[in-house]
């Protein structure tokens, strides 16, 4: 049984206006991920969950099902996003979709290749655990040169060894996490959340993992999407 791929994707985001549909290299940020998820051959079915009647259009013109509406109360700043995929997997096994393995892949990561998504889920099923997270290893570290505030207003390490490290690489690795989480379906919805002390990484380079939260990194990532464009039209 295959597993399937739900891509959260709501209309209010904040931080870039609508930068689930926002235009790179000639299609919406949207249409990129899907047509990427498409080559991998991986999945029964691509999901998407929005409230947005434009992104579920788009969505379905790149080959996307959208069965469902996101209810609103889930398409908030303060929805969590668990609970946009609790809603997701409920919804889905009442529409009577199969699966027992389902990938969380964001529209904002949209680098990520399949080789990887792959890669996910051989682990999920190798090491039963309730879920795979990709992550990438981070260079700002809270052990070295990463900093805070403290109540008189003065600056001080973000997390504190024994001994400071004297340079990053002494320091204890940390990870980012990005949009690439592959999930037990029925471990899931038991645990309605996703457990960080019941998953396991997947280390990812940083150059693929690479997720759009910012404009500086939505203008890097169309730098990188264009220029492939442009090999690929040679």
């Amino acid at each position: 049984m295959k597993p399937i791929c739900i891509i959260p994707a709501r209309g209010g985001s904040k931080g870039i206006r609508k930068k689930n549909i926002k235009i790179i290299a000639g299609k919406p940020l949207l249409g990129h991920v899907i047509e990427d998820i498409q080559k991998g051959n991986i999945f029964s079915h691509i999901i998407v969950s929005t409230e947005d009647k434009e992104i579920a259009t788009i969505a379905k013109k790149y080959g996307a099902e959208v069965p469902f509406v996101r209810p609103k109360k889930y398409a908030t700043d303060t929805a969590s996003m668990d609970e946009v995929l609790l809603h997701a997997v409920q919804t889905l096994y009442e529409l009577k979709y199969e699966f027992e393995i389902f990938v969380w892949r964001d529209a904002t990561t949209p680098l990520i290749k399949n080789s990887d998504i792959k890669g996910s889920i051989e682990l999920l099923k190798k090491e039963k655990s309730a879920a795979v997270c990709g992550v990438y290893i981070q260079h700002l570290n809270p052990y070295f040169n990463m900093v805070e505030k403290n109540k008189q207003g003065f600056l001080k390490l973000s997390k504190k060894l024994k001994n400071r490290p004297l340079s990053r690489q002494e320091a204890p690795i940390v990870y980012q996490l990005n949009g690439l989480y592959a999930y037990d379906a029925k471990k899931f919805l038991k645990l309605k959340k996703t457990d960080f002390s019941k998953s396991i990484p997947y280390e990812l380079p940083m150059e693929t993992g690479i997720m759009i939260d910012t404009p500086f990194e939505f203008e890097i990532v169309k730098l990188i999407l264009e220029d492939k464009k442009n090999k690929n039209e040679k």
